[in-house]
C-alpha cells in the first residue's frame, strides 16, 4: 500500500494538498485538504475495469465554490437549521441564512470551505490522511472553539473508513457528515437511475415545503420510502408520491436506520456490478439523489444534471435542535464527539 502526497493548488497563499490513497488492490481515493474533498474514487467494475466512481472537477477552480457539495465534509451541522437560529442554555444564537431563510450545512463557509491541516498516515495494512481543523468561538454563528479531527483510511479490504472526533471548549452543537455523490457506473457513463439500493429503515421524516423536518416520523410501508428489501432508484424517483415531487421529483429524506455495522446501506449498480455497503454508528442517513444539480458544471468532462450521483449523508436527523424527540447533537465541553462510517467497495 502506499500514500502519494502532491501539492495541487494554491488558495490565499497556501499550499492545497492532494493525497491519493492506493491499496494493495489497485483501489485508488484521492481527497485534498481543502474541505477534506474526496475527489475521486477508482475501483473494479465486475470484468476488472477501475474507473473513478464520485462526481468530483478536474480542476481546483470550481471546488472553490462547490456549489453541489462535492465530496465533502459538512459542518459544523449537517442539514438545515430552521429560521437559521436555536436556543441553547437559554441563550439564543443567530446563523446566516444561505437557503432562503434556514441555514444550510454549517453556513457559507461551513468547514467545507477552510484549509484543514493534513498529514499522511501509514499504519499496518491500511493508508491514510488525518486532517485537523480548529473553528474559532463564534465561527458562522456557532458557539464554541471546536478542534475537528477527520480520517480517511483505506485497507486491502476495498474499504474507506471516515473517523471524526471533536472537542469544544463551550457547550455547541455538531453534526457532521460526508456528501461525497456515488456513481457505479464508472467514469460517470450513466446516471443513477437504474442503481438499485437497499437500506434496513423502517421510518423517514416527513418534510414542509422548505425541506425542514416537520418532527414526525412516517412509516416507509407501501411507500416509495420502502427500501428494506431493495429498490431501483428510477421507481421511487418517478412515483407519485407527495414527499417525493416535494424535493424536486426524487429523494432528499432522512430515514431512521434500523441497523449499524449490519450492512445496513448498499447501493448496487446492476450494469457494472459495483456495489457499494455503508456501515455507520449514527442514527440516521439523508438520500439525496442529485434533484438539484445545476446544470452547466464539468464533472470530470461530462455536464452536469439531475440525478448524475446519489448522496448518502450518514449523520444525526437534520433539525434536531428544534426536535426534543430526535436524538441530540449538542456538544458539551466534557463531552468527545465520536463517528465512524465505513464505506466498502465490491461487486456481484
Amino acid at each position: 500500500m502506499k500514500i502519494i502526497q502532491k501539492k495541487w493548488a494554491e488558495i490565499a497563499q497556501q499550499p492545497v494538498l492532494s493525497f491519493t490513497m492506493i491499496n494493495d488492490n489497485g483501489m485508488e481515493v484521492t481527497c485534498i485538504n481543502y474541505g477534506c474533498i474526496i475527489t475521486k474514487i477508482v475501483t473494479p467494475d465486475k470484468n476488472g475495469n477501475y474507473e473513478n466512481v464520485v462526481l468530483g472537477f478536474e480542476h481546483f477552480a470550481p471546488y472553490i465554490t462547490n456549489i453541489p457539495y462535492f465530496g465533502a465534509v459538512i459542518g459544523r451541522v449537517a442539514g438545515r437549521i430552521q429560521n437559521a437560529c436555536f436556543e441553547l442554555d437559554g441563550k439564543t444564537y443567530t446563523l446566516c441564512k444561505n437557503e432562503n431563510n434556514n441555514h444550510l450545512h454549517g453556513g457559507v463557509k461551513g468547514l467545507h470551505r477552510v484549509l484543514w491541516d493534513a498529514v499522511a498516515v501509514e499504519n499496518e495494512g491500511e493508508v491514510g490522511v488525518r486532517f485537523s481543523y480548529t473553528s474559532p468561538d463564534g465561527e458562522e454563528g456557532y458557539p464554541g472553539t471546536v478542534q475537528v479531527q477527520v480520517t480517511y483510511m483505506l485497507n486491502n479490504q476495498n474499504e474507506l473508513v471516515i473517523s471524526y472526533n471533536a472537542r469544544s471548549d463551550k457547550s455547541t452543537l455538531l453534526n457532521l457528515t460526508n456528501h461525497t455523490y456515488f456513481n457505479l457506473s464508472g467514469n460517470i457513463k450513466r446516471d443513477i437511475l437504474d442503481h438499485e439500493l437497499k437500506i434496513k429503515s423502517d421510518q423517514f421524516l416527513e418534510l414542509n415545503e422548505e425541506l425542514i423536518p416537520t418532527g414526525i416520523f412516517l412509516d416507509v410501508t407501501d411507500t416509495p420510502f420502502d427500501l428494506r428489501k431493495g429498490k431501483k432508484l428510477k421507481d421511487g424517483i418517478m412515483a407519485n408520491h407527495p414527499q417525493i415531487e416535494l424535493v424536486g421529483q426524487g429523494y432528499d429524506h432522512p430515514f431512521l436506520l434500523n441497523a449499524h455495522y449490519d450492512e445496513e446501506i448498499v447501493l448496487w449498480d446492476p450494469g457494472s456490478g459495483r456495489t457499494l455497503t455503508v456501515e455507520t454508528d449514527e442514527v440516521g442517513v439523508v438520500v439525496y439523489t442529485g434533484n438539484q444539480l445545476q446544470e452547466g458544471m464539468d464533472i470530470y468532462g461530462v455536464p452536469s444534471r439531475k440525478y448524475l450521483g446519489i448522496c448518502l449523508e450518514v449523520q444525526g436527523l437534520p433539525d434536531a435542535i428544534h426536535h426534543p424527540h430526535f436524538p441530540s447533537w449538542i456538544l458539551r465541553p466534557e463531552e468527545t464527539y465520536s463517528s465512524v462510517t465505513k464505506y466498502k467497495f465490491g461487486v456481484k
